[in-house]
C-alpha cells in the first residue's frame, strides 16, 4: 500500500512539474518615470500589475541626461533574464528609445503619455512640434548647478491644474512637494536611432494632456505604427496615476501579445 501511494506521489509531483515547465514565463514591466515625477508615480499600476502575476521594477530615472539616463535603465535591463515590457512616462519615453535599441530581451515598448521622438529629435523640439503645451509659464526660476546647466521645476502652486489636474488636490499638492527636477540639457538632448522602429509599441495618453499636446501624442503614435493606442478621456499628463486600470491593461495587452 506504502508503495502505492508512494507511486501516486510521485506521478503528482511529475504532473505538477511539468505543468510548471509548460506555463508561459511571464515577461518583467519595467517602468521608467518621467520629468518631475518619481517612481511613486506608479504605484497604482504596479498593484494592479503584481496582482495579475507579473514581475515588476520601476527603475529610478535620474533625469541628468538623455544619454546617461538610457545607460541606467539598461544596467536594469541587463539584470533581467526574462523577456521585458519597457514603459515609459513622459521624458521616460525618450529614454526607453534609447535603452530598449538592440536589446532582444525588450519584447514590446509602451508610451504612457510620452515622447517617442525620432533620430535627432529632442523632448523640447518634439513638445513645441503642434500649439497647445502650457508647461513653460508654470516652470519655476530654473537652479542654477554648481556644475554648471539648470535644474527644472513646475511651481508648486500651478503643478496641480498644470501636471495633474485630473488627481485630488492633496495628492497633487504631494506630487508638487516631491517632484524630481529634470535637467534643461536633458530635454534639449537630441535622440539616436529609436527603439520603436524595431520593437512593436503600445500608446496610452488622455485627451486633456496639458504638457504634451493629444496631438503630438497622437502623431508620435503613428508614426511609430503603434500596435494599439488608447485614449483616455480627460485624462491628465498622469494618467498612469489617475488612471491605472487603463494603463496597466494596455500594459498587459503588450505583454500578452504574439
Amino acid at each position: 500500500m506504502k508503495t502505492i501511494f508512494a507511486g501516486l506521489a510521485l506521478a503528482a509531483a511529475m504532473v505538477s512539474a511539468t505543468a510548471a515547465l509548460a506555463a508561459p514565463v511571464k515577461p518583467t514591466i519595467v517602468l521608467v518615470h518621467g520629468a518631475f515625477a518619481d517612481s511613486s508615480s506608479w504605484n497604482g499600476v504596479v498593484r494592479i500589475l503584481e496582482k495579475d502575476g507579473y514581475p515588476v521594477i520601476a527603475a529610478s530615472n535620474p533625469l541628468r541626461t538623455l544619454k546617461g539616463d538610457a545607460q541606467s535603465v539598461s544596467d536594469v535591463l541587463a539584470s533581467i533574464k526574462t523577456p521585458v515590457v519597457l514603459v515609459g512616462h513622459s521624458y521616460g519615453g525618450p529614454v526607453i528609445s534609447e535603452a530598449a535599441y538592440g536589446n532582444v530581451n525588450v519584447k514590446a515598448l509602451v508610451y504612457v503619455a510620452a515622447f517617442a521622438p525620432d533620430a535627432g529629435e529632442s523632448t523640447a523640439s518634439l513638445a513645441g512640434r503642434f500649439p497647445g503645451s502650457t508647461l513653460g509659464p508654470t516652470l519655476a526660476p530654473p537652479v542654477e548647478l554648481t556644475g554648471g546647466g539648470k535644474d527644472l521645476y513646475i511651481q508648486q502652486d500651478k503643478f496641480h491644474d498644470q501636471f495633474a489636474a485630473d488627481v485630488s488636490n492633496a495628492d497633487a499638492r504631494l506630487m508638487a512637494a516631491t517632484q524630481r527636477p529634470v535637467t534643461e540639457a536633458a530635454l534639449n538632448e537630441a535622440s539616436s536611432e529609436p527603439a520603436w522602429k524595431t520593437i512593436p509599441s503600445w500608446f496610452v495618453y488622455g485627451d486633456k494632456d496639458k504638457n504634451i499636446p493629444a496631438k503630438t501624442l497622437a502623431f508620435m503614435a503613428e508614426r511609430a505604427h503603434a500596435k494599439q493606442t488608447v485614449v483616455v478621456k480627460g485624462a491628465s499628463h498622469v494618467v498612469m496615476v489617475s488612471n491605472p486600470k487603463a494603463v496597466a491593461g494596455l500594459i498587459e495587452s503588450a505583454a500578452q501579445a504574439k
